[in-house]
C-alpha cells in the first residue's frame, strides 16, 4: 500500500503575490486559518529554506502540535514544509500558478510516511479516514487564505 496522499486545489481571486504572502506569513496564520491556534516562529529572517516554526491547530477535536520547516522554497511559485512527529514523516508542497489576471490556483499535496511496525499498520488501515480529515482541513485552510486575500484586494 502506498503512502496517503492527498491534494486539494483553490483558485483565489488575487495575484500569485499576494497569495504567497498569505500563505508565508507565519505569524499572521492564527488570524487568518481558522483551524491553526498558535504559531511560534523559531527562525528569525524572511521565508526561506530553513525556516522553522512550531503550529498547534485543533485536528479530530483535540490540539495538535507540529514543528515544522521549510526544505523547498521558490518565491511566489512553490514551497515544501515537512515535520516529523511519532515516527510519521509529512510532507506539504503549496504550488502556485497564475489562472487569469488577478487569479491564481494553489495546489496543495500532503503525504504521509507512516512508521513502520503495528503503529504503521494502523496507520495504513486508517490511511482513508486520515484523508478526508486532512482534505477537509486543507479545504479549509485554502478558503481561509482566499477570504483574506480577496478581501483585502477589494
Amino acid at each position: 500500500m502506498s503512502d496517503p496522499k492527498v491534494v486539494v486545489e483553490r483558485r483565489i481571486a488575487a495575484p500569485a503575490g499576494k497569495v504567497w504572502e498569505a500563505l508565508t506569513d507565519l505569524r499572521g496564520m492564527p488570524s487568518v486559518l481558522s483551524g491553526v491556534e498558535a504559531v511560534e516562529v523559531l527562525t528569525e529572517g524572511p521565508f526561506t529554506v530553513g525556516t522553522r516554526w512550531i503550529e498547534t491547530r485543533r485536528m479530530f477535536g483535540k490540539q495538535a502540535t507540529e514543528e515544522m520547516r521549510i526544505t523547498v522554497c521558490e518565491p511566489s511559485t512553490r514551497y515544501v514544509a515537512e515535520a516529523d512527529s511519532h515516527g510519521a514523516h509529512y510532507v506539504s508542497e503549496f504550488a502556485l500558478s497564475e489562472s487569469g489576471p488577478d487569479v491564481t490556483t494553489v495546489r496543495m499535496t500532503f503525504s504521509a510516511t507512516p512508521p513502520g511496525g503495528f503503529a504503521g499498520l494502523v496507520s495504513k488501515l486508517l490511511g482513508g479516514l486520515g484523508a478526508k480529515a486532512v482534505a477537509k482541513a486543507v479545504t479549509q485552510d485554502l478558503d481561509d487564505v482566499a477570504a483574506a486575500v480577496e478581501r483585502s484586494a477589494r
